[in-house]
């Protein structure tokens, strides 16, 4: 995968390599073709796979514009988190460009649920995220965690946060042909007790900051960045793009397209010629 700039009002576009060359995948609701176990973008001619980390990246550093090429057809999963995407963005750079940012701030509110998952949102000037998260284990339990984004924060209270799941979840999926890339070494595992990982956590509440962390890479699929105070509980992938796919479908009730002024707010790129993979020394 390599990031190149792009420039201003181009937004985030996949360029994928397939067997009949270069396709091209503009994220947006409707382009979400699966969420099993990641979110995948797609069309009739190409798709790519596990998203979320790399547009959460994008969306908590304020990167507008990018071109992101990619040889196959999944993001790398790298250590489960985006610090390495954030070390790497940031070693590169960012360049301010010409053109304010293009926002679409909510200007009322909403209320989305079903079968106990629930995203509510509300005007506000900024992204907030407060998430709840409820599992049955003794490690994990309830947790809440309450985010302001910004590229200072995101990079040092959500980037790291791994993605996580269950032995016994892990183990079947083997046995199915699904999630034969997972590892200790891209997710953290939990058994009945405790964390298998002998590195153990990052964070005592890694799980719902990496949660906080898809959700940011799901609400990145639409046609601009999203201003407003979001409270969500117990969601996922799927129930994300749910909930994006109504918000876009009702913009004309709930969202107001606009710009903000020049300087602090103008659109960003990304800074180098590429950005190259590799691991940093904090990842």
């Amino acid at each position: 995968m390599v990031l190149k700039p792009a420039p201003a009002d181009t937004g985030v576009v996949f360029s994928l390599l397939t067997k009949k060359g270069r396709q091209i995948v503009n994220p947006s609701p409707d382009c979400v073709v699966g969420t099993g176990l990641a979110t995948t973008l797609g069309n009739d001619r190409a798709k790519v796979s596990t998203v979320e980390h790399l547009l959460a990246a994008l969306v908590g550093l304020d990167v507008d514009n990018v071109i992101v090429e990619v040889d196959g057809e999944e993001i790398p999963i790298l250590d489960g988190s985006a610090s390495v995407y954030v070390y790497l963005i940031n070693s590169a750079g960012v360049r301010l460009l010409d053109r304010p940012r293009r926002i679409a701030k909510v200007i009322r509110p909403l209320v989305f649920e079903q079968d106990g998952k629930r995203v509510s949102v509300k005007p506000y000037n900024g992204l907030r995220i407060d998430y709840t998260i409820s599992f049955a284990h003794p490690m994990i339990g309830t947790q809440k965690y309450c985010f302001e984004s910004t590229p200072l924060s995101f990079s040092y209270r959500i980037a790291r946060a791994r993605t996580f799941g269950f032995m016994k979840d892990v183990e079947w999926l083997q046995k199915n042909g699904l999630a034969l890339g997972g590892t200790l070494e891209n997710a953290v595992v939990f058994d009945d007790y405790g964390v298998v990982n002998p590195e153990g956590l990052r964070f005592d509440d890694e799980m719902v900051r990496h949660k906080i962390l898809d959700f940011m890479g799901d609400i990145a699929v639409g046609s601009r960045r999203l201003w407003g105070h979001f409270e969500v509980s117990c969601s996922g992938h799927d129930f994300n793009n749910r909930f994006m796919r109504y918000l876009f479908e009702n913009s004309a009730e709930y969202l107001e397209f606009a710009t903000l002024d020049g300087g602090a707010d103008a659109a960003r790129c990304p800074d180098a010629a590429h950005v190259p993979m590799g691991v940093p020394a904090w990842a």
